[in-house]
């Protein structure tokens, strides 16, 4: 089993920055890829960023390249999304995820993924 506690979100003015954390609980973390999706008001979860396990390469949505960074520390056992240049669009609640074992997994995908955290709300205002 894998836990995860999202946190760090909270209310920003546009063009300001936040960093969220994924703490993960149980064995796996080391080997589980891990994933940030979005959803806002209204609209489908999509896909934020995502870090795989074994070699750390980094994949983001197009919206988010150069403005959001992934990062995990294994031996802390958390996965991070630093956020700059936040718009009011990127508002919206930020679920972490994990796939254990995710080498060859699209890691896009929501169905990829295992196990879910109970997300934390980023509000960005105008």
């Amino acid at each position: 089993q894998v836990q995860l506690v999202e946190s760090g979100g909270g209310l920003v003015q546009a063009g300001g920055s936040l960093k969220l954390s994924c703490a993960a609980s149980g064995r796996t973390f080391s080997n589980s890829a891990m994933g940030w999706f979005r959803q806002a008001p209204g609209k489908d979860r999509e896909f934020v960023a995502a870090i795989s396990w074994r070699r750390g390469n980094s994949y983001y949505a197009d919206s988010m390249k150069g403005r959001f960074t992934i990062s995990r520390d294994n031996a802390k056992n958390t996965v991070y999304l630093q956020m700059n240049s936040l718009k009011p669009e990127d508002t919206a609640v930020y679920y972490c995820a994990a796939r254990p074992l995710g080498t060859g997994w699209d890691l896009a995908r929501e169905t990829s993924y295992n196990y879910w955290g109970q997300g934390t709300q980023v509000t960005v205002s105008s």
